[in-house]
């Protein structure tokens, strides 16, 4: 290897180390090292309209809707807040489950669409339908196929809007099962969480999961809904949140009985199709939002090649090795703290592979980004 060349390439694996270990020390170190406590016995503040939109959850609903119906926010043994199903179009036998129940909770009610909205793709003009019919002045959101990791849920996100706040990011995790696909999905999840989270924490909100979020309904009506992206398939929830959320209006709770968990997909090819259109949103972030998170992305991309290639540069070994060495401590001891916080630790022992593959990840996704358009439908 030339001199000129190797010095390149090793300023090149310097330069993508470095902005890789200020991003771990200035932002996700935030989640790693969270301190909040909520009160699991917290008085409720504030009534709140809980929405789930489903479509064809006949198998979901049963298994997950309880345990949103049966939370401990009540005052006087009354609930203090309402839950919404709005059963978008489902062509399966939902509709009677949820009427079924309907006598058993006077907090519960469910609305039936039985025709689309034209020119409105995705479930933002049932999720829509769900937040103008609430009688709450917040919000909270799931998903049929998620279930809330404790009856006090909905007392720990509500204390999420002291100060002011308008949104609540929480976290939205998928369930532990067998098999690399699944420690695959929980990585990436962890990971996506431990940007939007950090950067919320940080005064740079930009994204939320629909399958944990809240808001005030004065907000939404105030950013006129979905109506900005509304042509857009998804984007219920991180472009909501991109437009409406500033460096002071956004709460963040992390807390593993405050979580909501879902199922995750059991194939690739099941999982490949959720991911790319969740990435086709990404272009639509506000431009500063893009610069940081695709300044990380590629100085994690740009990394391992890098790495291997500095390596072979002798004259320079001995502070590629420093080099490589404090980036992985720091790395570490962050990594594992957020994992413990997300309550995702033992995927600690599988992080490095996990972050190496990310290299494959860019490669697969980005391309969304720019030519995905997304499908028709959300089911």
């Amino acid at each position: 290897m030339s001199d000129n060349l190797g010095i390149i390439i090793f300023y090149v694996f310097a330069a993508s180390a470095g902005v890789q270990v200020l991003y771990y020390l200035v932002f996700f170190s935030r989640v790693a090292f969270y301190r909040r406590r909520f009160d699991e016995d917290h008085p409720p503040q504030e009534a709140l309209s809980v929405i789930i939109c489903a479509k064809n959850e006949e198998r979901s609903l049963p298994k997950n809707l309880p345990t949103v119906l049966q939370q401990r926010y009540h005052i006087h043994q009354q609930p203090e807040y309402e839950v919404i199903v709005v059963n978008d179009n489902s062509e399966d036998d939902s509709k009677y489950y949820l009427a079924s129940i309907e006598n058993g909770y006077s907090h519960y009610r469910h609305i039936e669409i039985k025709q689309a909205a034209q020119f409105i793709p995705g479930k933002k003009y049932p999720l829509s339908i769900g937040i103008k019919g609430a009688k709450y002045d917040t919000v909270v959101l799931t998903d049929a196929d998620c279930k809330p990791a404790s009856t006090y849920w909905l007392s720990m996100i509500s204390q999420g809007f002291s100060n002011g706040k308008e949104i609540v990011l929480g976290y939205g995790p998928y369930y532990k099962k067998p098999g690399f696909l699944n420690k695959v999905i929980r990585y990436e999840t962890y990971f996506s969480a431990l940007q939007y989270l950090s950067f919320a924490m940080a005064g740079i909100p930009y994204m939320g999961v629909g399958r944990n979020l809240a808001y005030k309904k004065e907000l939404f009506f105030k950013h006129k809904g979905f109506t900005a992206h509304q042509h857009i398939t998804s984007g219920d929830d991180d472009l909501f949140v991109n437009r409406a959320a500033n460096g002071s209006n956004v709460g963040v709770v992390i807390n593993k009985h405050a979580f909501a968990y879902s199922e995750p997909k059991t194939k690739w090819k099941h999982w490949f199709a959720q991911k790319n259109r969740h990435m086709s949103t990404g272009k639509h972030y506000r431009f500063g939002h893009k610069m940081l998170l695709g300044l990380f992305s590629l100085s994690h991309f740009v990394f391992y090649p890098a790495m291997v290639a500095a390596l072979f540069y002798m004259p320079m070994l001995y502070i590629t090795l420093g080099i490589l060495g404090g980036k992985a401590l720091i790395q570490s001891v962050i990594t594992f703290m957020a994992l413990k916080k997300l309550d995702e630790k033992d995927l600690f022992w599988y992080s490095w592979l996990m972050d190496i593959l990310m290299f494959l990840y860019y490669v697969i996704f980005t391309p969304a980004l720019f030519f995905q358009k997304g499908r028709s439908k959300w089911k």
